[in-house]
C-alpha cells in the first residue's frame, strides 16, 4: 500500500471531512491574526496526556466572551478556514473558538482508538451522576471534560460558558460531551453524528458492511497520527474493488492486518456487544445540555446517526431544549457555501446560508449569551420539492400525517390501491457483475483530483433503471402534490433460489419528461429515500440465519425519514435491486457464518422473485401529510 501525504493533499482531506463544502473559498487559507490572537498550547487530561490545542482569542476584546469548542481527529492546522463561512456569523456575534486534535491525532499525546466507547457506569451511587470515578478510565467525554475545566480556568476573559459544535467525527466527539458534561457546558450542535456504526452509519447498515467506505476511511485514519488515503492503481475502483475478490483479501494483499478497524469488520461481522458498547445511544439517558441536532436529507456517510441521537434524548427531554434542524445536504453541506442547489437539484434559496445565520448563530448566543429569544421550534425541516421550510411541534409529526401504501403492480405500475391479482417480478443477480451504485467512473472517496462522492444521492437513476437486474413500478402523473413528512417503511415480499440476499429499495421521484422550467431535469430520476437490507439479520441482527430457498418471505426496514413533495405531474418510481456495488459489499447469496472469510466459489448468482399479490402485498409506506 503506497502512502502520500503532502500538506497540500491534507488541506484538501480535511476540507472534504471536517469543512464538507464545495465552496472554493474554504480552500483559502485566511489570515486569522488579523482578527484574532492566535496560541497552541497542550492541555492536561486526568492520566497524564497532554491534547494539542489551538485558541483564538479576538483582538479588542472588550469584555467576556464565551468559548465555541471543537474536537477533531482531522488535524487543527487548517481550523482559520472555518472563520470564512461556518463560523463567520458566530464570529461576527464574538466568541473565543477553540479547537483540539483528540487523542491520538496529529500533534495530541496518547492512542488514537477509532470511535472510543464511552465509558461504562459505575454501579448506583457511586460517582457524579452515576458514572465512574477511576481517574484511568478516559473516553472522548473525560477529555472534554477535562480541556472545558482547563479553559475555563486558563482562558483569559471568557464568561464561563462553552458551546461544541462539530460536523461528522467532530459532531460524535460533540454528542460525546453531553453523557457527562461539564457544568460549564451549556450547548451543543452534534452534526451528522454517527451514532450506530453496525446499523445505520458510516461502516454499515442494516448489516449489509459499506465496503468503499468502510475500507478507505479505516485505511485512512489508521495509518498514521495524521491521514493518508489509500493509493488505487485503477482510477474507477469498481473494478478495484470487483479485482480484489472476496474481503478477505482486503489483508492478505493489501492491508496485511495493520489496520484496527478493518481487523474489527472481520472479527464482529454481526451486532454484537463490541458494535454495541461502541454505540452512545445507552448512555443518552437525560437531555441537561441544549442540543441542536443537524442532519442532511442526502447525506452520504451519517443520515442514520443525527436523526437517531434526537430520537433518543426526546425520551428524556423534559425541558423542550432537544432540537432538530434537517436540510437539502449532502454530508455536511450547511458548513459552507450557500446551499442553494445539490448536484442538479435547485432548492430556491441559500439554505445554508440560513442555517449557519438564522438557526446555528442564534442558537449558541441564546445560551451562550442571553442573546435573543428561545423561539426554534422543535424540529424545522426543508420540504424538497415545495423548496419550502417547515416548522414542527414534533419529529415525526405523525399527528399531522397518514400512512399510505405504494403498492407494486403488474406491468411495472405503482399503486395507491393494494394489489388484486396474483403476480411476481423477477430477476437474477449476479454477484460478479454487480450494479453500480452511482454512475462510473466511481473515483476513490476522497479523490484528490476530485470525486462524485458527495453527490451520489441525488444522481439521475436513470443509469441503471433499463439494467435486468434492477425492478422498477412508477405512478401515472400525479393530478396533484403529494407531501410526505416521517418515517418511510418498505415492506418486501420476496423469495430467492439461494439462502442469503441483500435487498436494496429506492423511493424516487421522476420529473415530467416535457420540464421546460429546468430542461436539464426532464426525467430526472432523484432518489428521496433508499436503503439496504441484508437478509440474513430477517429475525435479528445477532444471530445471522439462512433464508430457505424459494420461501416467500417478508422484509420490513425503514428507508429513514423524509420530509419531500411529488410535484404535480411528476411521478413517484420505487425501485428494487441487490447489488449496489461498492458502497455496499456483495452477498455471496450462499449463506456463510462470516462474509468477511468467503471464499470466491460461495459466490452464486441467484433468482430473486418480488411478490405483488393480495397475500404478500409488497409495497413502500410513506407519510403522507394530510390536507397537503
Amino acid at each position: 500500500m503506497k502512502r502520500a501525504a503532502p500538506p497540500a493533499f491534507l488541506l484538501i482531506i480535511v476540507s472534504l471531512l471536517v469543512l464538507s463544502t464545495a465552496d472554493a473559498r474554504l480552500q483559502q487559507q485566511p489570515n486569522p491574526a488579523d482578527r484574532f490572537e492566535v496560541s497552541d498550547v497542550m492541555v492536561p487530561m486526568r492520566d497524564g496526556k497532554k491534547l494539542h490545542t489551538k485558541i483564538f482569542t479576538p483582538r479588542g476584546q472588550t469584555g467576556p466572551l464565551p468559548i465555541i469548542f471543537k474536537r477533531t481527529p482531522y488535524g487543527i492546522q487548517g481550523a482559520a478556514n472555518y472563520f470564512d463561512a461556518y463560523y463567520k456569523a458566530l464570529a461576527d456575534d464574538g466568541y473565543i473558538f477553540v479547537h483540539q486534535d483528540i487523542r491520538g491525532k496529529f500533534e495530541s499525546e496518547g492512542e488514537f482508538v477509532m470511535q472510543r466507547p464511552a465509558r461504562p457506569p459505575s454501579p448506583r451511587g457511586a460517582g457524579a451522576a452515576g458514572y465512574v470515578t477511576d481517574p484511568s478510565s478516559i473516553d472522548e467525554g473525560t477529555d472534554t471534560y477535562d480541556t472545558i475545566d482547563w479553559l475555563i480556568k486558563n482562558v483569559r476573559n471568557n464568561n464561563g460558558r462553552v458551546g461544541m459544535l462539530g460536523v461528522s467525527y467532530d459532531g460524535w466527539t460533540t454528542i460525546m460531551a453531553a453523557i457527562e458534561p461539564h457544568p460549564a457546558l451549556k450547548a451543543i450542535s452534534p452534526q451528522a453524528s454517527p451514532a450506530d456504526m453496525w446499523l445505520g452509519d458510516d461502516f454499515h447498515h442494516n448489516g449489509a458492511f459499506r465496503l468503499s467506505y468502510g475500507f478507505e476511511y479505516a485505511a485512512m485514519m489508521e495509518s498514521g497520527k495524521d491521514v493518508q488515503q489509500f493509493s488505487f492503481d485503477r482510477y474507477d475502483t469498481f473494478d478495484w474493488y470487483l479485482s480484489l475478490g472476496p474481503l478477505k483479501n482486503a489483508n492478505e494483499k493489501y492491508l496485511h492486518g495493520k489496520i484496527p478497524t478493518w481487523n474489527d469488520y472481520v472479527a464482529h461481522p454481526d451486532y454484537d456487544d463490541f458494535w454495541k458498547r461502541q454505540t452512545m445511544i445507552p448512555h443518552l439517558t437525560s437531555v441537561t445540555v441544549p442540543t441542536l441536532n443537524v442532519a442532511g436529507w442526502w447525506d452520504q456517510e451519517d443520515f442514520y446517526g443525527p436523526v437517531r441521537i434526537y430520537d433518543e434524548l426526546e425520551k428524556h427531554d423534559t425541558q423542550g431544549i432537544n432540537y432538530l434542524v434537517v436540510g437539502p445536504w449532502r454530508h455536511g453541506g450547511w458548513s459552507g457555501g450557500t446551499g442553494e442547489s445539490l448536484g442538479a437539484i435547485p432548492f430556491g434559496g441559500n439554505t445554508a446560508e440560513y442555517f449557519r445565520e438564522k438557526i446555528q448563530a442564534p442558537f449558541f448566543a441564546y445560551y451562550l449569551k442571553d442573546k435573543g429569544t428561545r423561539g426554534l421550534a422543535q424540529a424545522v425541516t426543508f420540504e424538497a420539492g415545495a423548496n419550502e421550510w417547515r416548522r414542527w411541534d414534533q419529529w415525526p409529526p405523525t399527528k399531522s400525517t397518514q400512512t399510505q401504501g405504494l403498492y407494486f403492480g403488474s406491468n411495472e405500475t405503482l399503486s395507491m390501491s393494494a394489489p388484486a391479482g396474483d403476480g411476481f417480478d423477477e430477476y437474477v443477480s449476479d454477484p460478479a457483475h454487480p450494479v453500480p451504485y452511482r454512475q462510473r467512473p466511481i473515483q476513490a472517496t476522497y479523490f484528490p483530483g476530485g470525486s462524485k462522492w458527495s453527490t451520489w444521492l441525488v444522481e439521475d437513476q436513470r443509469f441503471v433503471d433499463d439494467r435486468a437486474d434492477v425492478l422498477s413500478w412508477e405512478t401515472a402523473p400525479l393530478a396533484s402534490d403529494v407531501t410526505i413528512a416521517g418515517e418511510v417503511v418498505a415492506h418486501l415480499f420476496a423469495s430467492t433460489t439461494g439462502s442469503d440476499a441483500d435487498w436494496v429499495v429506492k423511493l424516487i421521484d421522476v420529473y415530467p419528461e416535457d420540464n421546460p422550467g429546468n430542461w436539464a431535469l426532464a426525467g430526472f430520476q432523484l432518489m428521496v429515500s433508499n436503503e439496504v437490507f441484508r437478509g440474513r439479520y430477517r429475525t435479528g441482527f445477532e444471530k445471522p440465519q439462512p433464508i430457505e430457498p424459494n420461501k416467500v418471505l417478508e422484509y420490513t426496514w425503514s428507508l429513514h425519514t423524509q420530509n419531500y413533495t411529488f410535484k404535480k405531474g411528476h411521478r413517484i418510481m420505487v425501485q428494487v435491486q441487490s447489488t449496489w456495488f461498492p458502497i455496499i459489499d456483495r452477498n455471496p447469496q450462499t449463506f456463510v457464518p462470516n462474509i468477511f472469510q468467503a471464499s470466491e466459489t460461495d459466490f452464486k448468482s441467484a433468482t430473486h422473485r418480488v411478490y405483488r399479490t393480495p397475500q404478500y402485498p409488497s409495497r413502500v409506506d410513506v407519510p403522507v401529510v394530510r390536507g397537503r
